[in-house]
């Protein structure tokens, strides 16, 4: 049977939102090919055994934690092998066996961006999805929509900043904003569910947006705010070097919020709609499905990827690239899959797949 690192939680803003998605998998991964071993990050960042119940981390109105039980859990110590320790609450060492395969349902910074894979490919440990190239593009908005840019991907306007760009050289960084238009978005260049994000409308508005954006990362992005549909379509790698495969649309419908923020995308269950498949012709699926598989090769992803758009009347504008979207059994990238044939579970047994066939 193959053992499989389930690892969830971390000291990012989304910690209760990996939670959440680890109990998803530990719900629905196939029991009679893998057994699971729960690893939970807590925030401080201790690496913990957990519990194998789906039900200690669901989505309710509180949002999910890894509880610092005492316990941790120690990597190999070379790359010759795939056994990983646990150290019990007393101190007392015992082996957790080998590990196949490491599973890191982690989003945001500390775990997303390439760290954790970091971490992974000095060891030698196989692990699913993208690996710290790809994974640190994606995480930075900055850096991503430079990349899409050169490889000839529409994305929106923005200004980066940072605070000695903001506090030395403001004048010239208002107009350069001034040049967006109104409204903006401002947001956390590394972060992600839309925490930090702020909506301005008015230049007023643009100091507390900003400040609010620094507390979670030390560069800020303003971007113009485009008008359309927002639809997003999910990527999962080729087979044997194939061409990376894409699903269906998906689409999200906002009512009663200025746009898609963190309580509507988890809290309340009333503020969006999500639909998939999306209603788009042939031809706008297809070049949605190109534009999501030419951006998944421009960060050179591995493993999976959801890609956001908005739909103007003048075509698709790449919105961001996830490289660990939310993979609850009802988020948008494992609808888009079921959507397109292919299930919850299936999926699960995929991406595993696919991680143990990687060559990094």
């Amino acid at each position: 049977m193959i053992r499989v690192a389930l690892l969830f939680g971390g000291r990012s803003s989304e910690h209760g939102i990996s939670c959440a998605t680890a109990a998803g998998v530990l719900t629905a991964i196939d029991r009679e090919r893998y057994e699971v071993v729960p690893i939970g990050i807590t925030r401080a960042g201790a690496w913990t055994l957990q519990p194998d119940d789906a039900e200690l981390f669901a989505l309710r109105a509180e949002l999910p934690e890894v509880v610092d039980n005492g316990t941790r859990v120690r990597l190999p110590d070379a790359a010759t092998s795939r056994a990983f320790t646990l150290v019990d609450a007393d101190g007392v060492e015992s082996s957790l066996g080998d590990i196949d395969v490491v599973f890191p349902i982690l989003h945001g910074r500390f775990g997303e961006d390439g760290t954790v894979q970091g971490e992974l490919d000095l060891l030698d440990v196989p692990y699913v999805g993208n690996g710290v190239l790809a994974s640190a593009l994606a995480m930075d908005k900055h850096m991503t929509k430079s990349v899409l840019v050169s490889a000839g991907v529409e994305v929106a306007p923005w200004v980066s900043l940072t605070r000695a760009r903001w506090g030395g050289q403001r004048e010239l960084f208002e107009r350069r904003i001034r040049g967006l238009g109104m409204p903006v978005f401002v947001k956390p260049s590394r972060a992600g569910s839309s925490v930090g994000v702020t909506k301005v409308t008015d230049e007023t508005e643009l100091d507390a947006a900003i400040e609010l954006a620094f507390a979670e990362d030390s560069t800020v992005l303003v971007e113009a705010a485009i008008v359309g549909r927002e639809v997003e379509c999910a990527v999962l790698e080729g087979r044997d070097g194939g061409e990376p495969r894409v699903s269906v649309a998906g689409e999200i419908v906002v009512t009663g919020r200025d746009f898609y923020d963190f309580d509507a995308k988890y809290l309340d269950p009333d503020a969006a709609q999500l639909i998939c498949p999306a209603s788009l012709g042939d031809g706008e699926l297809r070049e949605m499905q190109r534009i999501a598989a030419r951006s998944f090769e421009a960060i050179g992803g591995a493993g999976l990827a959801r890609v956001d758009f908005f739909l103007t009347d003048a075509g698709f504008v790449v919105n961001e690239i996830n490289t660990m979207p939310g993979f609850t059994p009802i988020s948008m990238f494992p609808s888009c899959w079921q959507a397109s044939g292919m299930s919850y579970p299936e999926l699960i047994t995929e991406l595993i797949e696919l991680g143990l066939a990687a060559r990094r």
